[in-house]
Order: C-alpha cells, then sequence, then structure tokens
C-alpha cells in the first residue's frame, strides 16, 4: 500500500508505515522545537478555523465536539504537504460538497483552490482545521497520537459540473506547478435526474483486500458510494467502552488508502459499532464528527453524525446510527431518546411524498436480517425501524457488520412475501424489501452454519437455522426461508440507477475478482 512521504528521504520513506513515518516527522520537527502541545486529557478542538476568502462560496463548520481547546503552533508549511483527501455530499448534492484531508501537523490558514480547469484554480476558500488529541490511556492499550483534519465546505456549486481542485496551507500552493500533480476533481449531481450507478459496503479496514476493492468501485465510476460503517478498526473491540484497544494512526493508514477513490467520489459513512470510540465526546463519535463533515440535516449532527439523507437524481438515501437501537452491543443503546426513529418516520414520509424520488435506499450499519455464525441478525433493527421501512415502502437496505455478501428474497413482516432468484425482479409496492449485507468490504471474513456459502450459491432449502438478538443482548433462535444468496468472499455493491418509464435499481454484487455473483433488479408498480 502507498502511503504519503510528507518532508522523509525517499529511500527511508519506502521502508516505513503511515504510523512509523507519522512518529519519525513527530520527532524530528519537535527537535527544532517546532512542535509543542500541552494535551491532558482526549480532545477534539478548531485549532485555527481558516479564514473566508471567498465569502460567497465559503462554508465554516461549528466546532464539533464539546472539550476545552488549546493551540498548537504551526510548523513551516513547505515541509508539510496534505495527504489522505476524502468527499463528501452537503445535504443538496447539486450545490455542495464537502471536501477533507489531513495534514501531519497544524499548518497556517489552510484553504482549497477550485475551478472548472486545472488550469484556472483562482478562486480561494478558507477551511477549518479540527485538532484530535488521543492520550496514551489505558497501560498503553491507547497509543498516543495527534492528528488534524481540515474541512473546507463548498457551496453554491452548478449542478451537473466538474469542478477540479486542490488543496493547501501557507507555503504548499497547490497552484504551484510542482504539486499539480496533486489535484482532485469531483462533479456535483444533476438538476434533473438521469441515469446513475452507486456503490456501497461495510466493513473495510485496512488490507490488500480493502485496496483492492476501492480500485474496483472507482472502475464502476460511481456518483457516490456508502460505506455501511466500521470504518477503519482503529478500536479493534467494538464494544463502545473506554476500556477498548484503540489506537487512533490507523486512521491515518486508512485515508491514505482510500484517498485513491474517495478524492474523487463522494464517500457518505455511517457509524458502526467499532466506529464508537468511546474516550471521544460525545458519546463516543467527537473522532467522527473530526474525520468527517457530513450532512447536517439529521436529527442532531453533532450527537449522531452518521444519520442523515441526501437526494441524488431520483434516488433518496437515508444513513441511521443502528448503535442506538442495538440490543447485541449496547454501549450506545437509546442515546436518542427516541429522536432518531422519530425523524426516520418523518424523513421517509417526505422522500415518498417528493414525487421527483422514485427510489429509496437505507444503509446502516447492524444487520436486519443474516444467518451467519457471527452476528446474525439484530432484533433492536427489527423491531424499531423494520415496521416503518415496510409503511413507507422502502425499496433497498443495505447492511454491513457481518463479512460476508448475503441477499434476502422480499421480506414482509418477517416473511418471504416474494421469492427472488438471481436475475430476478421485485416490487416493494407488493412484495416486500430487500434487505442486502454488504460486509465484506476487507475485514477478516465470516462464514455461516452449514450450508456454507460459495461463490454464485443460492440457497433453495426450505428452511436455515439461526438467530436473532433480543433484549438483555440474549440469542433467539429461529429458523427462516429468506436467506437467498451467501457468498463469503470479499465483494461490493454496485446499483445502476435508470429514470423516466421503467425506472429501476438494478443491484449487483461484485466479488474481488470483478466477476458478478449476484444481481437482482427492483421495479416500483411493475
Amino acid at each position: 500500500m502507498d502511503t504519503p512521504r510528507f518532508g522523509i528521504p525517499e529511500k527511508l520513506a519506502g521502508r516505513m508505515s503511515m504510523a512509523e513515518q507519522h512518529e519519525y516527522l513527530r520527532t524530528r520537527l519537535s527537535r527544532r522545537g517546532v512542535l509543542r502541545t500541552t494535551a491532558a486529557g482526549a480532545a477534539v478542538t478548531v485549532a485555527g478555523a481558516g479564514t473566508t476568502l471567498d465569502t460567497q462560496a465559503a462554508y465554516a463548520a461549528p466546532a464539533p465536539a464539546r472539550r476545552p481547546a488549546h493551540s498548537t503552533p504551526a510548523v513551516d508549511g513547505s515541509l508539510v504537504a496534505p495527504f489522505g483527501r476524502h468527499l463528501s455530499y452537503g445535504a443538496d448534492p447539486r450545490t455542495q460538497m464537502r471536501v477533507s484531508w489531513q495534514v501531519p501537523f497544524a499548518v497556517k490558514r489552510p484553504y482549497i483552490r477550485i475551478g472548472t480547469s486545472p488550469s484556472d484554480l483562482s478562486r480561494k476558500i478558507g477551511a477549518e482545521v479540527r485538532h484530535l488529541t488521543t492520550p496514551s490511556l489505558n497501560g498503553g492499550r491507547i497509543a498516543a497520537a495527534e492528528q488534524f483534519y481540515v474541512h473546507a465546505g463548498l457551496d453554491r456549486l452548478r449542478p451537473g459540473t466538474t469542478y477540479y481542485y486542490g488543496v493547501g496551507h501557507d507555503g504548499f500552493d497547490p497552484a504551484d506547478h510542482r504539486n499539480l500533480g496533486t489535484l482532485g476533481t469531483f462533479r456535483t449531481a444533476p438538476s434533473r435526474a438521469e441515469s446513475f450507478t452507486f456503490t456501497a459496503f461495510g466493513d473495510q479496514g485496512v488490507s490488500y483486500h480493502a485496496l483492492g476493492n476501492d480500485q474496483l468501485i472507482l472502475g464502476q465510476n460511481p456518483a457516490f458510494h456508502l460505506h455501511a460503517g466500521d470504518i477503519c478498526y482503529a478500536d479493534p473491540s467494538g464494544s463502545g467502552q473506554e476500556t477498548d484497544t484503540y489506537d487512533a494512526r490507523t486512521w491515518d493508514q486508512f485515508l491514505a488508502q482510500t484517498e485513491t477513490v474517495a478524492k474523487t467520489v463522494p464517500w457518505m459513512v455511517t457509524t458502526g459499532n467499532h466506529d464508537m470510540e468511546a474516550w471521544y465526546s460525545p458519546d463516543g463519535y467527537g473522532g467522527q464528527n473530526a474525520r468527517w463533515t457530513l450532512p447536517d440535516n439529521g436529527p442532531d449532527p453533532v450527537d449522531q453524525p452518521g444519520v442523515y439523507s441526501f437526494v441524488h437524481g431520483n434516488v433518496g438515501v437515508v444513513a441511521l446510527d443502528a448503535n442506538d437501537v442495538s440490543y447485541e452491543i449496547p454501549a450506545n443503546y437509546g442515546i436518542s431518546g427516541g429522536k432518531q426513529t422519530r425523524w426516520l418516520d418523518r424523513r421517509l414520509g417526505e422522500l415518498r411524498a417528493d414525487r421527483d424520488v422514485d427510489f429509496v435506499v437505507i444503509f446502516f450499519h447492524h444487520c436486519a436480517f443474516s444467518t451467519t455464525n457471527s452476528h446474525a441478525s439484530e432484533g433492536g433493527v427489527r423491531e424499531e425501524w423494520v415496521p416503518l421501512f415496510e409503511k413507507h415502502q422502502v425499496d433497498l437496505v443495505i447492511n454491513g457488520h457481518n463479512h460476508v455478501y448475503e441477499r434476502t428474497d422480499a421480506i414482509l413482516r418477517n416473511k418471504v412475501a416474494r421469492k427472488v432468484p438471481v436475475g430476478e425482479r421485485t416490487d416493494p409496492t407488493r412484495d416486500g424489501i430487500v434487505y442486502v449485507t454488504a460486509g465484506g468490504a476487507g475485514k477478516s471474513l465470516y462464514d455461516f452454519p452449514a450450508p456454507d456459502s460459495y461463490e454464485g450459491h443460492v440457497h433453495e432449502q426450505e428452511s436455515v437455522p439461526t438467530y436473532h438478538w433480543v433484549k438483555g443482548g440474549a440469542k433467539a433462535t429461529e429458523t427462516v426461508e429468506w436467506s437467498r444468496v451467501r457468498y463469503t468472499g470479499y465483494s461490493f455493491l454496485a446499483v445502476e440507477v435508470t429514470t423516466g418509464r421503467g425506472a429501476a435499481l438494478k443491484v449487483s454484487a461484485l466479488a474481488e475478482s470483478g466477476e458478478r455473483i449476484d444481481h437482482f433488479e427492483i421495479r416500483r408498480g411493475d
């Protein structure tokens, strides 16, 4: 895996991981007296918000955390190159884009340059630095780290337009001919619906399988990508407790790995159990607030940053935080006090009332329906949200959590309403909802109870033994008929969206080899 090489001799950098580069630079620059910090506890703070250089288009996000601020002197900007760029939509993908990146140390006056051609980057907009400090805790189980995330908000963009951008700060100008190779591009959503593709998966982590999936996703030319949580596994325990082991530097590796695609494709994430980093306020989500700028139209964008929605063309997308309703992993159970579920009901009603929205897609982490040996199904999701999905005739639900690919038949009231073999079509207005577990993004894989799955395996047995989680963390055994396709390799989803008469979601599951292992089609009123 390639890692950024910012101010490190080439031969030395080639032998170093991201974490080793991070420590090398810290030691080298500290000796020169350019970095002095006095952080006594874990904090997320704004360490010098960027000056707005273009007041017509600048966006200033509020400080996401609730901890005392401290300042960190900036180093010589010529020693520091940005890395880890990742995009996300604002609430309106036609006119809003959020660009985020990292620098290894505090810098002065960060900014973004933007234009509609690489030769014209005269539009310059100030950016905000979010400083994330992690002290060594729990006898070294949490490694000390400092991270600097930079965010620029772009508003009033033109729909359906390709933009070129470069990120910089005092001492590093992306418009300098020596830095032109660092430019990125993105395209805003069109003003009117047109055909497009989006991709999705969950449970990625840092691995060659994860990197390989990223490259295959880029080859799909998606308009955006949905990440259903368990993003990088800096917390490998995933219990949401302060006793978990944690290494924040895994995020450096992850964002370097993901930059190849996320610098071009909006990377829309939600929150898994491994993303509850308990030592960051509020409720373990302070780290997510520092690293991402997501649409702020959810019920509480600070306390639950992974809850939001957006519309791209004729598809409404809703992201949810299933930690709020999880019986299996209860660290954040009930954190919204029911606010998220009430918002979901209201938002689904609004999307269904929008005549320009043909399809509604929901993604979140914990599986509503799965049969793996590891996590199986989340009863809290079934009880709280599945009735709302059915009430509003949601078209497709995408989950992670289980590190496999599994797809159901069309389900209504916990039973198969229509069998959907590979290549077949379903209609959510009469058949119920298809649920897809797309957790094979890159982390170590799970298995199923016998009979296990193989590439292209279609389950034709009448019933499958499995279980779901109930209140108190107990497992309730059940026998189901809804498990249609199961695959235990690395994979992701690619969804082709068509418009007009006969509008459809054409859903394909692709293995890391590029082979299609499953496909089906969703049409409404067909």
